[in-house]
């Protein structure tokens, strides 16, 4: 009997010994493993240990073959932050900033009062306080030459008082603001340092690929010298924040404090300047905005050598190019910039551009969307002759063009009157007049954006030169009527509209879909000026035995605001 009682045990005791001994190598070398399969993904290089002959391995004997380069975890940024972290500064404002009001009245206390004199000396003090008070704000910025020129944003040191560059090393300098460009929130200081400084280099961020590592180094609340890694999440997004947005998206983390902070690549250039997050917390979630290199590194050049910009300035007006508006004008696809106007004066008014005019590329670079021509004409120096290819008369056509300064459209507009004010592009349901080329609304001069080979002078005319009065013809849901003085008084048109009227439109259709309203004037039809109902009329048949689909239309709202519609013939 106690043979047959301790066998049980013996058995038991013998299988609790050989599990301790498998799981004492296997846990020992569990954590690695885990470590590795969080590196790598893979399992590859786990052995089972070896049994044979219901042997014991020998304890010197490996249990897990391990490779070391896939233990040491992602491959370390730490060489290459090491060599940027002295270019990357923290920047400090300040700004005196005025109380309003006069605040809480002072309290009345009874006279002979034992607190009057407390009162008396509390408020008296209170009120020879100086009315101003500071408040402070931090940000980012970085070195680019060692003489002490450095990059942030316009909006860190917006309207600030006092400017100072604090370095890694806790030396703090005053910075004199060189010059500020709004338009791309970017600015240009300059510190006077004993010593030269560590100074970093642009790269080129039109080579960034999505998925490419960056690195960002910055002053997020405060926490200066902070460094943060991720990749581009997106490139060439339009976040609104000025007219040209071209900005890279990232995931590596940036929160209040990193603006004006570099984007680094893994070469250590600056692709990016760190601007703006998307954020309903105000913390970094992941989406976050740098302006590419390849717009700012010429708009700090600019900066650093006159203290302003000087952009190039192409003087039209442009809009967005539809499916309907490309079909009507025979383009394959919708692409490019629709020229709705040209401002007399500019550097195009010599008709080398007319209006109806599809840009496709500019000196070299392709217009895709509307977005990209204010982008890259303001990227071209001023007075560069430069190509552009156009569709027009349903071809391709190259046009030599020699830029203007944008400022310069500035004071031509504020010398222009009301009265001689031409038209400009329409404003959308937002009210928001996108596609100017000229941001600032340098709209000057009197030319209503049209050919004016087709025109002439025909804005000029006087009512006796006028084409007679027909009756009003009726196409495509519309009613239209010769401009007469009368209907020109009872719709508010103005004297330099031309074209035809639109006195009715049917509800439920094809022009009322375009959103065409009696008062609106037709100026051309399929780029073809019309002054007459029966030139309308005729020219829409046109287009129906050739087999258009669309009408291509140039409307001009009573004050004279331009646009193009394409509205459906069928």
């Amino acid at each position: 009997m106690a043979s047959n009682t301790s066998l049980p045990f013996r058995r038991s005791f013998a299988l609790l010994a050989s599990i301790a001994l498998i799981a004492g190598p296997v846990a020992g070398g569990a954590k690695q493993a885990f470590a590795q399969a969080q590196n790598s993904g893979v399992g590859a290089g786990i052995q089972a240990p070896a049994a044979a002959n219901n042997q014991t391995p020998p304890a010197n004997t490996p249990t897990m073959s391990m490779n070391p380069a896939m233990n040491a975890g992602p491959a370390s940024v730490a060489d290459l932050a090491a060599g940027l972290l002295n270019a990357v500064v923290n920047i400090s404002t300040s700004q005196k900033v005025k109380d309003e009001g006069d605040g809480p009245a002072t309290p009345k206390v009874p006279d002979n009062s034992p607190f009057q004199d407390f009162f008396n000396d509390f408020f008296k003090n209170r009120n020879n306080d100086d009315s101003n008070r500071k408040v402070s704000s931090l940000g980012s910025g970085f070195v680019i030459d060692p003489a002490g020129y450095i990059v942030t944003n316009n909006h860190v040191i917006e309207g600030a008082d006092d400017i100072e560059a604090i370095f890694p090393d806790g030396t703090k300098l005053k910075a004199k603001l060189i010059g500020t460009d709004t338009k791309t929130d970017l600015s240009v200081l300059k510190v006077e340092p004993k010593h030269p400084l560590t100074a970093v280099k642009f790269g080129d961020s039109a080579k960034m690929r999505i998925g490419d590592w960056v690195m960002a180094i910055g002053n997020p609340f405060g926490l200066g010298g902070s460094v943060t890694i991720g990749i581009v999440s997106a490139r060439g997004r339009n976040i609104n924040a000025g007219p040209y947005d071209n900005f890279i998206q990232t995931d590596a983390a940036i929160n209040k404090g990193n603006s004006g902070g570099p984007l680094f690549n893994m070469k250590g250039e600056v692709i990016g300047i760190n601007t703006a997050i998307i954020s309903p917390s105000g913390g970094s979630i992941g989406i976050g905005f740098a302006v590419p290199s390849e717009l700012a590194e010429g708009v700090v050049n600019q900066l650093r050598d006159f203290g302003e910009t000087r952009r190039g300035w192409l003087g039209v007006r442009i809009q967005p190019v539809t499916d309907d508006v490309a079909t009507s004008l025979g383009l394959g696809s919708a692409k490019g910039a629709l020229v709705a106007g040209v401002i007399k004066g500019g550097p195009v008014d010599n008709g080398t551009i007319k209006a109806g005019d599809i840009i496709l590329k500019f000196d070299g670079k392709d217009v895709d969307e509307m977005r990209d021509l204010p982008r890259v004409v303001a990227e071209s120096p001023v007075g560069k002759a430069v190509d552009v290819i156009i569709f027009r008369d349903g071809k391709e056509q190259t046009v030599k063009v020699t830029l203007g300064r944008l400022e310069d459209s500035d004071q031509a507009a504020a010398a222009s009157t009301d009265k001689d004010k031409k038209p400009q592009l329409a404003p959308d349901g937002n009210g928001n007049r996108d596609g100017i080329i000229n941001p600032d609304g340098s709209d000057d001069g009197n030319d209503d954006g049209t050919d004016g080979e087709d025109q002439g002078d025909n804005q000029q005319q006087s009512p006796q030169a006028q084409p007679p009065a027909q009756a009003s013809s009726a196409i495509l849901g519309m009613k239209l009527a010769t401009l007469t003085a009368e209907n020109r008084k009872s719709f508010g048109i103005a004297d330099s509209v031309d074209g035809v009227v639109i006195t009715e439109v049917a509800p439920g259709s094809a022009a009322a879909e375009k959103g065409l309203k009696p008062g609106d004037v037709v100026v051309e039809v399929a780029q073809e000026f019309v002054q007459t109902p029966s030139a309308a009329s005729e020219k829409v048949s046109s287009l129906k035995r050739e087999g258009r689909r669309n009408a291509q239309m140039m409307i001009a709202s009573p004050k004279g605001d331009l646009r193009f519609i394409a509205v459906p013939l069928e």
